[in-house]
């Protein structure tokens, strides 16, 4: 059985949808027409037959509108004059006119639409004023309310999709920063580890190569596993660009729930990290527990390559309503500093960005007792997800 979506009717897009407007303009106009080619002969055959190419001209014109609106528009405008000077039978050719007057006003083209619409009406004008009697003032003030409605009408319909344009692309923008900064996390992360672990081997094997095998060969397998961690999120999270059609990433989402992981991988690189967890910390909504993690990453990322440190606590505050993180280190190395002049890439910047867009707030600096201290507040509703980051 077809599903809802599969069974529903399709409206025809590009060359298909102006190719149907044209067709069925063509059908109504012709139809009301009809009378030139049936009953008393008003004009010669020859000229009914010219009026019908008019006709076809004026309609088929608009199948160009998407393309080349200003130009199909004039063709209509133009073929529509010359019928309605020229035939004996006053059809509705006129509609050719009032349709693409609204598709050029919809592509932006007002300042075209306004004088096409104004030649038309001064067109008319001269005619009625020369003695037409098929068009009198009252007709030629409701001929300028229909070309006036339907150019707001396209100018409103361009006003809507330019803003739902601007809507596509903003996501899309911050679509890429939150993608930027997730690849900074993993990658920046991992690698210092790996930095960390690897310089740590290389040393003691220098130093000496019998004793310091076996912490080498510890220190290597940490290496093997925090590049392994890397390599998996960093295809989880190059998943949101993957084609269609292709399998979405089963890996769990970061969240404090794999904390362990980040201490443990801390804690093979020679820092000792403990965390602390005070009233309801869990569970979180996924937002703030994705970046609750990453800020505790990037924390424990810096630490271990600026501040020299040897321990850092972690300490994770709830109260229901917001989720409070507190990273503290006792480096000694140049992290209070960062706090000033930031470091070359965006790491804090980043981790202020994550907390900002979830309507909290992230401070970082020297901690009173010393090392350095990194502390964000997160709330914890909803809602907050979509709320616009804080200048």
């Amino acid at each position: 059985m077809p599903s809802p979506a599969r069974s529903r009717l399709r409206l025809p897009r590009g060359r298909a949808a102006d190719a149907a407007l044209a067709s069925g303009l063509f059908l109504v106009v012709g139809l009301g027409t009809l009378r030139s080619l049936i009953g008393a002969r008003e004009e010669p055959w020859a000229v009914t037959a010219a009026n019908w190419v008019l006709i076809a001209v004026a309609c088929g014109a608009l199948y160009f509108s998407s393309r080349r609106p200003v130009a199909a528009a004039s063709v209509a405008a133009l073929a529509t004059a010359v019928y309605y000077v020229t035939s004996a039978y006053d059809g509705p050719l006129l509609l050719a006119v009032v349709v693409a007057l609204f598709l050029v006003a919809a592509a932006g083209r007002l300042h075209a639409a306004v004088v096409i619409a104004a030649l038309c009406l001064i067109g008319t004008a001269l005619g009625t004023i020369r003695g037409n009697g098929d068009v009198n003032q009252v007709a030629l003030f409701m001929l300028t309310g229909w070309f006036v409605a339907m150019i707001t009408l396209g100018g409103l319909r361009h006003s809507h999709l330019a803003r739902a344009r601007e809507t596509e692309e903003r996501a899309a923008t911050q679509e890429r920063l939150r993608i930027a900064r997730e690849l900074h996390d993993v990658v920046g992360h991992h690698l210092s580890l790996i930095n960390v672990q690897s310089t740590a081997a290389l040393r003691r094997l220098t130093k000496d190569p019998a004793a310091g095998a076996d912490q080498a060969t510890e220190a290597l397998g940490a290496v093997k596993d925090a590049s392994r961690e890397a390599l998996r999120e960093l295809r989880a999270t190059l998943g949101v660009l993957r084609e269609a059609g292709e399998a979405a990433p089963t890996a769990p989402a970061p969240g404090l729930g794999r904390l362990g992981e980040l201490t443990d991988a801390a804690g093979a690189a020679g820092l000792a990290v403990t965390v602390h967890r005070t009233g309801d910390t869990g569970p979180l909504p996924v937002e703030a527990d994705l970046a609750a993690y990453r800020i505790v990453q990037e924390s424990l990322t810096n630490v271990a390559r600026h501040a020299r440190a040897t321990r850092a606590d972690i300490h994770l505050d709830g109260d229901g309503g917001r989720l409070t993180v507190t990273v503290t280190d006792d480096g000694r190395g140049p992290a209070a500093d960062l706090a000033r002049t930031g470091p070359p890439g965006s790491g804090i910047t980043g981790m202020r960005e994550r907390a900002r867009a979830l309507g909290g707030d992230l401070t970082a600096g020297p901690a009173p007792g010393g090392g350095f201290s990194v502390r964000a507040t997160l709330p914890l509703a909803r809602t907050t997800a979509t709320e616009e980051p804080r200048r």
